[in-house]
């Protein structure tokens, strides 16, 4: 504990390197394991929090089922980080209840490692009605237990982490030899008959009783060689030797993760093999890395790798409508930055999220409702294909798929006009004349090709003049607060991608972020910003021109965000 300048001792301050809502979002009454890199980082300083999933009664959190805690935690954790504490949500009584997670975090602290925390250890309470955190702290086993006073939360927590520290990766294969009975000696019956003289009296004591020894030869045995790949991750300072880190942290992370593998082959090896693989993730929200290892035999979609990963979303406090814990969203290493650009199918680039670079909307007061993830932007001309004056419903359809595709929702490419035009074919929208002409398309059918491709269902407003567009302007907004995808806008022959809206509910007063697919140039961002390609549009500017137009009807797009992990 910190001394202050008259040489008393000073009250600890909590550190919060997570995001507040990863705390204050999790459902009342929970426990969180707090998990922090005392090594490596500040004293008392968290950087992610676990939720408690495994109870041992209805008692909830104040009864954790920590040896299954510990099991399910001891994969995921990578090494470097630590169990430096623990905090109830929803407590309402913070003298009765901060010590008990301080209690609970220790005792599995020491099933993780094999031993009590020689660190720092925080317990706490959140209050569920202020969201008030109140925590004591433990220097060391058996230390004295103090109030804490102060509560910090990291301003740059990312910046905090790289600048301390950096990740290690070890790869190792493996060829485990096993031994298994083979199968005509799994089941040893035998066959007995006892025979006895009735005529006799054999209830006198000292009567014989019979006995039966049986010595079985040595059981056959067939070798069963199982192929592993053991993959992990490590934090460490920049400053620490080699040496050191692959023998205090490397290699106890590969002995845990053979030992977890290990548990998971023997349950199923006299049946089947299971397929281990490590996948390791930084999702959206939070800052370190984890670890989840998949049996990919069955694929993504089986259910019960579906019901891991919705376990691991609960965990982590990730929203459960999205893909986040895919192999697809594992890092990559060597290619670890996110592109700005990528490929279309002729190798031509893309241009991603150019919405980003673009200056404020000048709607005073209004709040921005945006598209949430990422998109590529296509527009005429992509690709070698001159779709000029009749393809910019087509470019926001591929929009829109380019969306689902980079959230993970889709592996499949994003389809061309001709392909376009087969799956309406197909679907009897169109006649077979339709595929390889110049015929526009609408929402209508933008719907159909989603529904058949994705399986997404989209839903359609419909306004009759350019001028009823601002009055949708709260309901658009709700749709990118809740389902963040690209909305088509349909009006007369222009179709329009939409990428959010800034709206003042007061005032009325909005503006609408829009992706102009009519934009015939090279990929040029410069170029695409400055000429208001991508710029935001309000119903009518200063000069008294209307962007929508008042004569002609519109229908609007809204594909819905797919419930599924």
């Amino acid at each position: 504990m910190e001394n202050a300048a008259d040489g008393s001792r000073r009250s600890p301050s909590l550190r919060l390197l997570c995001p507040k809502k990863s705390i204050l979002s999790s459902p009342l009454p929970s426990l969180l394991w707090l998990v922090g890199s005392p090594r490596f980082l500040q004293p008392v300083t968290v950087a992610a929090a676990l939720r408690c999933l495994r109870f041992l009664s209805d008692d909830g959190p104040f009864s954790p089922d920590l040896p299954h805690e510990a099991d399910e935690i001891r994969g995921l954790l990578v090494r470097g980080f630590d169990i430096v504490g623990g905090l109830f949500v929803g407590s309402a009584n913070f003298e009765s209840d901060a010590s008990r997670p301080l209690e609970l975090a220790g005792e599995l602290r020491q099933r993780l490692f094999g031993e009590r925390a020689s660190h720092g250890m925080v317990g706490g309470c959140v209050d569920a009605s202020t969201g008030d955190i109140r925590f004591l702290v433990s220097e060391s086993e058996g230390s004295e237990v103090v109030e804490g006073q102060e509560v910090l939360w990291g301003d740059e927590p990312g910046r905090s982490l790289l600048e301390k520290g950096c990740l290690l990766r070890c790869e190792l294969q493996l060829q485990l030899p096993l031994y298994l009975p083979s199968d005509e000696t799994m089941s040893d019956a035998i066959q007995i008959t006892v025979l006895s003289n009735q005529s006799l009296n054999i209830s006198k004591a000292g009567s014989t009783v019979p006995m039966l020894k049986y010595f079985p030869a040595p059981a056959p045995a067939s070798l069963r060689v199982i192929d592993l790949k053991l993959d992990i991750l490590c934090y460490s300072s920049m400053d620490l030797p080699v040496a050191v880190a692959v023998s205090e942290l490397v290699i106890p992370g590969l002995a845990d993760q053979l030992s977890i593998m290990k548990k998971a082959i023997v349950s199923e090896l006299l049946t089947q093999q299971p397929q281990l693989c490590p996948y390791h993730f930084v999702p959206p929200g939070l800052l370190i890395p984890l670890t989840a290892i998949y049996d990919t035999r069955y694929g993504e979609i089986e259910e019960k790798q579906s019901e891991l990963r919705r376990n691991l979303h609960f965990r982590l406090g990730l929203p459960l409508d999205r893909p986040l814990l895919r192999t697809s969203n594992a890092l990559t290493f060597g290619a670890m930055e996110m592109r700005d650009r990528s490929s279309s199918k002729s190798g031509s680039s893309l241009l991603r999220d150019v919405h980003k670079e673009i200056p404020s909307s000048g709607v005073s007061g209004g709040i921005m409702s945006l598209i949430d993830g990422s998109y590529e932007y296509y527009h005429y001309l992509h690709d070698g294909i001159d779709d000029n004056g009749w393809g910019c419903a087509y470019r926001s359809l591929q929009t829109i798929m380019s969306w689902y595709r980079l959230q993970q929702y889709s592996s499949i490419n994003v389809p061309s006009h001709r392909e376009i035009q087969q799956v309406l074919v197909e679907i009897g929208d169109k006649d077979p004349s339709f595929i390889g002409s110049r015929e526009w398309i609408g929402a209508i059918e933008l719907s159909f090709v989603l529904d058949k491709l994705l399986g997404a269902s989209c839903k359609i407003i419909n306004v009759r003049s350019g001028d009823e567009l601002p009055e949708k302007c709260r309901e658009l907004a709700i749709h990118f607060e809740t389902q963040g995808t690209p909305v088509m806008i349909g009006g007369g022959v222009l179709a329009y991608t939409l990428l959010g809206v800034d709206y003042n509910e007061a005032s009325g007063d909005c503006a609408f972020l829009i992706l102009d697919p009519h934009y015939t140039g090279g990929d040029d961002l410069k170029k695409i910003v400055n000429g208001g390609w991508c710029a935001w549009k309000k119903s009518v500017d200063s000069k008294g021109r209307s962007f929508f137009l008042k004569d002609k009807f519109y229908n609007l797009l809204l594909p819905q965000r797919p419930n599924m992990v």
